[in-house]
């Protein structure tokens, strides 16, 4: 079976049966380890069982596998029982598997993905919404309606999105660090949001009309005068409050560029791990 030589074995300790080391190989490897002097909590292992007079069960788990198979299998074995185990590394594929003790709480990269955005500051005609307290106030709003409540809503802390003000275009970018109470209860370096910006407290004490907000960090911001934008060039434009620039790379392009943003993808916290192995 050209290709498929590798395989995957375990230690086990014949004093308690408990699993306590896994490696993949070819051919003799899984043996090597019987003679191995290093101090490592494996070879301590070996050696106090072979101390106790016993010698330690050595196991094939996986058989006839590439080597990127092995290392996948072994890393999955690895994971499941890591905490108990003597490898002295995470093995191949370690940012592929959510840390230990994580189980608890939600990661982003495991059960859900920070976004990067397209968000209408939504400015109307009244000047209810205004980037400029927007940006001056670190602050996005949305609502007057579920439609546009539930938009801002589906952002979540960490969340990258860019500005965008109807008629003048990308005005910044930002990163959310709080998402999303009713504008109410939005609280600014210890002050009141509405207590600084009272246009955005219409309706704030209707559960259904109210606007919700969240707080932000700004990036990059330029006033409504400077705003960027490239006519006819197929930029993203949607009439949508929210939507993902995901498929989105000439736009995404452009905003990199003309807010000097190197990686704006790379501002979600995409993680770049190195990988490490001992087998």
């Amino acid at each position: 079976m050209a290709g498929k030589r590798y395989y995957v074995y375990v230690y086990i300790d014949p004093r308690n049966f408990e699993e306590f080391y896994y490696g993949k190989g070819t051919g003799d490897r899984m043996r090597a380890h019987l003679t191995d002097t290093a101090d490592t909590e494996k070879a301590k292992r070996i050696r106090a069982i072979k101390k106790a007079g016993l010698q330690p069960l050595i196991r094939v788990v996986a058989r006839d596998l590439t080597e990127d198979q092995a290392l996948l299998v072994e890393k999955t074995l690895i994971w499941k029982l890591g905490r108990t185990l003597a490898n002295v590394a995470s093995g191949h594929f370690a940012h592929n598997f959510r840390p230990h003790l994580t189980l608890h709480q939600e990661l982003p990269g495991f059960d859900f993905d920070h976004g990067v955005y397209f968000f209408n500051i939504g400015e109307s005609k009244n000047w209810i919404r205004s980037w400029d307290r927007c940006h001056k106030h670190g602050f996005i709003c949305a609502g007057h309606g579920a439609k546009y409540a539930d938009a801002i809503k589906g952002l979540k802390r960490d969340d990258i999105f860019t500005a965008f003000v109807s008629g003048k275009r990308y005005v910044g970018v930002g990163r959310l660090t709080q998402a999303t109470p009713p504008i109410g209860q939005v609280v600014i370096n210890g002050t009141p949001l509405l207590a600084v910006c009272p246009e955005e407290g219409l309706d704030a004490d209707d559960p259904i009309q109210t606007e919700w907000a969240c707080t932000i960090d700004w990036i990059r911001g330029v006033p409504r005068s400077l705003a960027k934008w490239k006519p006819k060039s197929g930029l993203f434009s949607p009439r949508s409050v929210r939507a993902a620039l995901d498929n989105q790379p000439l736009t995404v392009s452009f905003i990199e560029r003309e807010f000097e943003i190197p990686d704006l993808m790379g501002l979600a916290g995409r993680r770049v791990d190195s990988e490490t192995h001992e087998s």
